[in-house]
Protein backbone atom coordinates (compact mmCIF):
# COMPACT_ATOMS: atom_id res chain seq x y z
CA UNK A 1 0.00 0.00 0.00
CA UNK A 2 1.37 3.28 -1.13
CA UNK A 3 1.97 5.69 2.14
CA UNK A 4 -0.55 8.10 0.50
CA UNK A 5 -3.20 5.58 0.43
CA UNK A 6 -6.24 6.33 2.78
CA UNK A 7 -7.70 3.40 4.47
CA UNK A 8 -10.40 4.09 6.73
CA UNK A 9 -11.46 2.47 10.13
CA UNK A 10 -12.32 -1.67 10.07
CA UNK A 11 -10.82 -2.11 6.48
CA UNK A 12 -8.99 -5.24 5.33
CA UNK A 13 -6.58 -5.65 2.67
CA UNK A 14 -5.29 -9.10 1.98
CA UNK A 15 -2.35 -10.23 0.64
CA UNK A 16 -0.50 -8.97 -2.38
CA UNK A 17 -2.78 -6.34 -3.04
CA UNK A 18 -1.46 -3.16 -4.59
CA UNK A 19 -3.44 0.09 -3.49
CA UNK A 20 -1.66 3.17 -5.27
CA UNK A 21 -0.68 6.63 -4.68
CA UNK A 22 -3.94 8.63 -3.21
CA UNK A 23 -6.02 5.93 -3.89
CA UNK A 24 -9.04 6.49 -0.56
CA UNK A 25 -10.70 3.71 1.00
CA UNK A 26 -13.66 4.12 3.20
CA UNK A 27 -14.38 2.01 6.58
CA UNK A 28 -15.36 -1.76 6.83
CA UNK A 29 -13.80 -2.53 3.38
CA UNK A 30 -12.63 -5.92 1.97
CA UNK A 31 -9.79 -5.88 -0.74
CA UNK A 32 -9.18 -9.61 -1.79
CA UNK A 33 -5.69 -11.03 -2.48
CA UNK A 34 -3.50 -9.81 -5.26
CA UNK A 35 -6.37 -7.05 -5.99
CA UNK A 36 -5.13 -3.54 -7.63
CA UNK A 37 -6.90 -0.53 -6.59
CA UNK A 38 -5.40 2.40 -9.27
CA UNK A 39 -4.28 5.76 -8.35
CA UNK A 40 -6.94 8.19 -7.23
CA UNK A 41 -9.56 5.54 -7.23
CA UNK A 42 -12.41 6.30 -4.65
CA UNK A 43 -14.06 3.57 -2.47
CA UNK A 44 -16.72 4.23 -0.31
CA UNK A 45 -17.65 2.38 2.46
CA UNK A 46 -18.83 -1.61 3.22
CA UNK A 47 -16.77 -2.42 -0.20
CA UNK A 48 -15.71 -5.70 -1.14
CA UNK A 49 -13.34 -5.84 -3.85
CA UNK A 50 -12.14 -9.83 -4.78
CA UNK A 51 -9.31 -11.94 -5.46
CA UNK A 52 -7.40 -10.37 -8.40
CA UNK A 53 -9.75 -8.14 -9.38
CA UNK A 54 -8.48 -5.10 -11.28
CA UNK A 55 -10.18 -1.76 -10.42
CA UNK A 56 -8.14 1.42 -12.41
CA UNK A 57 -8.22 4.66 -12.22
CA UNK A 58 -10.34 7.23 -12.07
CA UNK A 59 -12.68 4.66 -11.23
CA UNK A 60 -15.42 5.20 -8.24
CA UNK A 61 -17.32 3.07 -6.05
CA UNK A 62 -20.15 3.99 -3.64
CA UNK A 63 -21.27 2.84 -0.99
CA UNK A 64 -21.89 -1.06 -0.71
CA UNK A 65 -20.16 -2.22 -3.95
CA UNK A 66 -19.20 -5.98 -4.33
CA UNK A 67 -16.46 -6.57 -7.14
CA UNK A 68 -15.98 -10.27 -7.94
CA UNK A 69 -13.21 -12.33 -8.41
CA UNK A 70 -10.59 -11.25 -10.97
CA UNK A 71 -13.42 -8.34 -12.71
CA UNK A 72 -11.85 -5.57 -14.48
CA UNK A 73 -12.44 -2.15 -14.63
CA UNK A 74 -10.41 -0.49 -17.66
CA UNK A 75 -9.27 2.76 -18.33
CA UNK A 76 -8.13 3.40 -21.54
CA UNK A 77 -11.03 3.76 -24.49
CA UNK A 78 -8.34 3.32 -27.55
CA UNK A 79 -5.33 1.51 -25.77
CA UNK A 80 -2.26 1.10 -27.21
CA UNK A 81 1.43 0.41 -26.37
CA UNK A 82 3.14 2.85 -28.63
CA UNK A 83 2.00 6.25 -30.50
CA UNK A 84 1.38 6.18 -33.85
CA UNK A 85 4.97 7.02 -34.74
CA UNK A 86 5.80 3.66 -33.10
CA UNK A 87 7.37 4.86 -29.66
CA UNK A 88 6.33 3.85 -26.44
CA UNK A 89 3.43 5.32 -24.41
CA UNK A 90 3.88 7.35 -21.71
CA UNK A 91 1.21 9.17 -18.95
CA UNK A 92 0.84 12.06 -20.51
CA UNK A 93 -0.18 10.47 -24.23
CA UNK A 94 -3.67 9.32 -23.42
CA UNK A 95 -6.56 10.44 -20.84
CA UNK A 96 -7.76 8.10 -18.60
CA UNK A 97 -11.52 7.39 -18.56
CA UNK A 98 -13.08 5.69 -15.84
CA UNK A 99 -16.41 3.66 -14.60
CA UNK A 100 -18.35 4.86 -12.09
CA UNK A 101 -20.47 2.07 -9.79
CA UNK A 102 -23.17 3.55 -7.38
CA UNK A 103 -24.47 2.16 -4.46
CA UNK A 104 -24.96 -1.56 -3.41
CA UNK A 105 -24.39 -2.09 -7.33
CA UNK A 106 -22.45 -6.15 -7.82
CA UNK A 107 -19.92 -7.05 -10.70
CA UNK A 108 -19.78 -10.46 -11.28
CA UNK A 109 -16.60 -12.72 -11.56
CA UNK A 110 -14.17 -12.08 -14.20
CA UNK A 111 -16.57 -9.42 -15.65
CA UNK A 112 -14.91 -6.50 -17.66
CA UNK A 113 -16.36 -2.88 -17.54
CA UNK A 114 -15.03 -0.78 -20.52
CA UNK A 115 -14.73 2.66 -19.39
CA UNK A 116 -16.41 5.29 -19.81
CA UNK A 117 -19.54 4.12 -18.29
CA UNK A 118 -22.02 4.16 -15.04
CA UNK A 119 -23.51 0.94 -13.48
CA UNK A 120 -26.68 2.25 -11.64
CA UNK A 121 -27.53 1.59 -7.78
CA UNK A 122 -28.62 -1.34 -7.06
CA UNK A 123 -27.74 -3.28 -10.65
CA UNK A 124 -26.10 -6.52 -11.22
CA UNK A 125 -23.86 -7.46 -14.06
CA UNK A 126 -23.61 -10.71 -14.22
CA UNK A 127 -20.13 -13.42 -14.05
CA UNK A 128 -18.13 -13.17 -17.40
CA UNK A 129 -20.27 -10.12 -19.08
CA UNK A 130 -18.45 -7.51 -20.80
CA UNK A 131 -20.66 -3.83 -19.89
CA UNK A 132 -19.95 -1.30 -22.36
CA UNK A 133 -22.87 0.77 -22.05
CA UNK A 134 -24.19 2.57 -19.01
CA UNK A 135 -26.24 0.16 -16.94
CA UNK A 136 -29.47 1.82 -15.41
CA UNK A 137 -30.67 1.46 -11.46
CA UNK A 138 -31.88 -1.77 -10.40
CA UNK A 139 -30.67 -3.50 -13.78
CA UNK A 140 -29.64 -6.99 -14.34
CA UNK A 141 -27.15 -7.23 -17.35
CA UNK A 142 -25.18 -10.41 -18.71
CA UNK A 143 -23.53 -11.50 -22.05
CA UNK A 144 -21.02 -10.64 -24.53
CA UNK A 145 -22.18 -7.63 -24.69
CA UNK A 146 -24.10 -7.05 -21.95
CA UNK A 147 -27.21 -6.66 -22.45
CA UNK A 148 -30.58 -5.75 -20.41
CA UNK A 149 -31.97 -9.53 -18.71
CA UNK A 150 -34.32 -8.07 -15.91
CA UNK A 151 -34.81 -6.10 -13.01
CA UNK A 152 -33.24 -6.96 -9.52
CA UNK A 153 -33.49 -5.65 -6.24
CA UNK A 154 -31.98 -4.51 -3.16
CA UNK A 155 -31.52 -8.32 -1.96
CA UNK A 156 -29.91 -9.13 -5.40
CA UNK A 157 -32.86 -11.43 -6.45
CA UNK A 158 -34.55 -11.05 -10.06
CA UNK A 159 -37.80 -9.60 -9.45
CA UNK A 160 -41.36 -10.83 -10.55
CA UNK A 161 -43.49 -8.53 -12.59
CA UNK A 162 -46.73 -7.96 -9.58
CA UNK A 163 -49.20 -6.09 -12.27
CA UNK A 164 -48.60 -3.52 -15.11
CA UNK A 165 -45.01 -1.29 -14.31
CA UNK A 166 -44.98 -2.83 -11.19
CA UNK A 167 -42.45 -5.35 -9.41
CA UNK A 168 -41.73 -7.09 -6.49
CA UNK A 169 -39.01 -8.47 -5.40
CA UNK A 170 -39.74 -12.32 -3.78
CA UNK A 171 -37.33 -12.24 -0.91
CA UNK A 172 -38.14 -9.21 0.99
CA UNK A 173 -41.59 -8.24 -0.75
CA UNK A 174 -40.36 -4.65 -1.71
CA UNK A 175 -42.66 -3.35 -4.80
CA UNK A 176 -40.84 -0.73 -7.27
CA UNK A 177 -42.32 0.53 -10.09
CA UNK A 178 -41.23 0.94 -13.48
CA UNK A 179 -41.55 4.25 -15.94
CA UNK A 180 -40.11 4.45 -19.02
CA UNK A 181 -37.97 2.18 -18.19
CA UNK A 182 -36.71 3.30 -15.24
CA UNK A 183 -37.15 1.39 -11.87
CA UNK A 184 -37.72 3.08 -8.78
CA UNK A 185 -38.65 1.95 -5.19
CA UNK A 186 -42.54 2.37 -4.65
CA UNK A 187 -41.52 4.71 -1.80
CA UNK A 188 -39.03 6.64 -4.06
CA UNK A 189 -41.85 6.90 -6.95
CA UNK A 190 -44.45 8.12 -4.31
CA UNK A 191 -41.88 10.99 -2.81
CA UNK A 192 -41.19 11.94 -6.20
CA UNK A 193 -44.99 13.07 -7.30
Amino acid sequence: MHETAAVGDGSAIWELAQIREHASLGTDCVIGRGAYIGTGVRIGDNVKIQNYALVYEPATLADGVFVGPAAVFTNDHNPRAVAPDGKAKRAHDWEAVGVDVAEGASIGARAVCVAPIRIGRWAMVAAGAVVTKDVPDYALVMGVPARFAGWVGRAGERLEADGEGQWRCPQTGERYAEQDGVLSPIEESKEQQ
